[in-house]
């Protein structure tokens, strides 16, 4: 799903609302959680999950054309970690997908 078709099914569930005011509500959620990882904070979001940032330290990888060795500098990652309610729930989706 991507951001538009977000909005478009929010729209669709929540009439009295304009799709405009859906499309800001998204991306100001977006943003801030955005904005909270930037400042290498953790966002947590009770039965969906949490963001936070993992630390990747620097290493020596591969030009894959050349083979030479290319130093790749120390970053952060942004991480998704999925909470119990989302995790049952995908698992239910999977299990009556199978039968």
């Amino acid at each position: 799903m991507t951001k538009s078709e977000l909005i478009e099914a929010l729209s669709l569930k929540q009439t009295h609302l304009m799709q405009k005011d859906v499309e800001l509500a998204v991306k100001l959620v977006l943003d801030q959680i955005s904005n909270a990882l930037a400042r290498q904070q953790r966002v947590e979001i009770r039965g969906f999950g949490s963001f936070a940032l993992h630390h990747r330290p620097s290493r020596v990888g591969r030009n894959p054309k050349t083979g030479e060795p290319v130093h790749i500098p120390a970053k952060h990652v942004p991480h998704f970690k999925p909470g119990k309610e989302m995790r049952e729930r995908v698992n239910e989706m999977g299990q009556a997908a199978q039968s």
